[in-house]
């Protein structure tokens, strides 16, 4: 759903920026309550990671593709103030790298694909997780409805904002129509990948998802007919351990996914891009100002192997993503370590 420049006039996308920029300011702060040492680097990682899957479009009908948002699958991670942050890093590197998403219509798909999609999946899944049996299971479970509603959420968002600011005269009913529809079904896919990955990473390392924190309830005992809680030497230790394993697999999973198995990905237009060619919400598309990116299109320029410039240019994407995200979070951190120690 990468808005390109041309859809959302001027004076929209630059109030649209200026709520992204706000939502930033305001998530860099909230951020620095969610991160310690063990999750900032983690957190580096969900914006690679996202990256990476964000680059596996799979076809949801006729002709029409979608790819995960992210926003849910980041904010139940790593909190939903980290989340946007780590929405807001994925779309600025395929915005300045990649000619994905137009530059002036940042702010839009920040807004649209980061704040939206974030506050409605964690709130959903907040209030799921609250009245949902206190287990992993229900984590899990709450991160599929979440992300599945986040989804036409953002279309719905996307909808708002060109019925304000639109270019083109489509009537607004049929552009809602289309496009909650379409991503209602891409919403399916996103909340399969999400409950998968949520799932694997909390049987493995439930401490580490922010969203399962303190949803287990004590492991209680039976003595003298009564229940008590066990005594912390009973319980397992979770969070004891090094998060390192963890990251070396996501980091592995990561490269695997946007330089071999994105070569496998559908080739038909997203649901935005599929909705505004049969409406004529493209119309005065402009071209992106990082056209001439050396890797533009998720390519590598001058390598003429498909399969080796969308892989090299997929690693690459990674690792600059995991580099710009884990730099940014780790200042964040390290502000609130600073104001920790001078309070």
């Amino acid at each position: 759903m990468h808005v390109p420049d041309g859809f959302i006039n001027a004076p929209v996308s630059v109030a649209a920026g200026v709520v992204a920029a706000g939502a930033v300011a305001v998530s860099l702060r909230g951020a620095r309550r969610e991160l310690d040492e063990r999750t900032a680097p983690l957190a580096g990682l969900v914006a690679a990671f996202i990256f990476a899957v964000q680059m596996l479009n799979f076809p949801v009908a006729a002709g029409t593709s979608g790819h995960l948002l992210g926003g849910a699958l980041a904010a139940i991670l790593v909190g939903p103030w980290t989340g946007v942050l780590c929405i807001a890093v994925v779309l600025l590197m395929q915005g300045i790298l990649f000619a994905d998403g137009g530059l002036t219509a940042l702010g839009v798909n920040i807004s649209v694909m980061g704040v939206v999609t974030v506050v409605v999946a964690y709130a959903l899944f907040r209030g799921l997780v609250l009245l949902l049996p206190r287990t992993r299971a229900s984590v899990t479970a709450a991160s599929f409805v979440a992300a599945l509603v986040s989804v036409p959420a953002a279309a719905a968002a996307f909808t708002a904002l060109y019925a304000i600011g639109g270019t083109t005269h489509v009537p607004v009913a049929k552009v809602l129509t289309a496009m909650v529809g379409v991503h209602t079904l891409i919403g399916i896919g996103e909340a399969v990948i999400t409950m998968l990955t949520v799932g694997a990473v909390v049987a493995v390392r439930p401490d580490l998802v922010y969203g399962a924190r303190g949803l287990t309830a004590p492991l209680k005992l039976r003595v003298d007919g009564e229940l008590v809680d066990a005594a912390p030497a009973a319980a397992p230790a979770a969070g004891s351990g090094s998060p390192k394993k963890v990251w070396i697999g996501g980091l592995v999973t990561a490269l695997v996914l946007a330089g071999f198995v994105s070569f496998y990905a559908s080739a038909s237009p997203d649901g935005l891009e599929k909705v505004a060619a049969d409406k004529g919400i493209d119309a005065k598309v402009e071209d992106h100002a990082a056209a001439d990116s050396p890797l533009a299109d998720y390519g590598v320029k001058g390598i003429e192997t498909a399969r080796l410039s969308g892989g090299l240019a997929g690693a690459i994407g990674v690792g600059a993503t995991l580099a710009v995200g884990t730099g940014a979070f780790w200042v964040v951190r390290r502000r609130r370590a600073h104001a920790e120690t001078t309070a």
